[in-house]
């Protein structure tokens, strides 16, 4: 594990506030297989009717699967719905 997210780690246990926040991680609930919200993305990279890939603060997410629509659009946080099938990190 690397020095800095140790530190992060660390930090955030005795800040008592989330490790997502300090170590700028991306937070992702998934509700079923019908919709998903992503907090802390960098925008969307393509965005098709079975593929929805976003980059991400290391890397991207990739969510595949049928009818998938942006619901809401924000700065950070982002709202796909549809029939998802796979999610993808990469």
């Amino acid at each position: 594990m690397q020095r800095g997210v140790r530190f992060g780690k660390k930090l955030a246990e005795f800040l008592e506030i989330p490790q997502d926040i300090v170590l700028d991680l991306p937070r992702l609930t998934m509700v079923g297989n019908i919709e998903i919200t992503l907090e802390n993305h960098r925008g969307i990279i393509e965005y098709l009717p079975e593929r929805i890939r976003l980059a991400l603060p290391q890397g991207e997410l990739m969510v595949s699967g049928e009818e998938l629509v942006l619901v809401s659009l924000a700065q950070e946080e982002v709202v796909i719905r549809g029939c998802i099938k796979r999610l993808e990190l990469a």
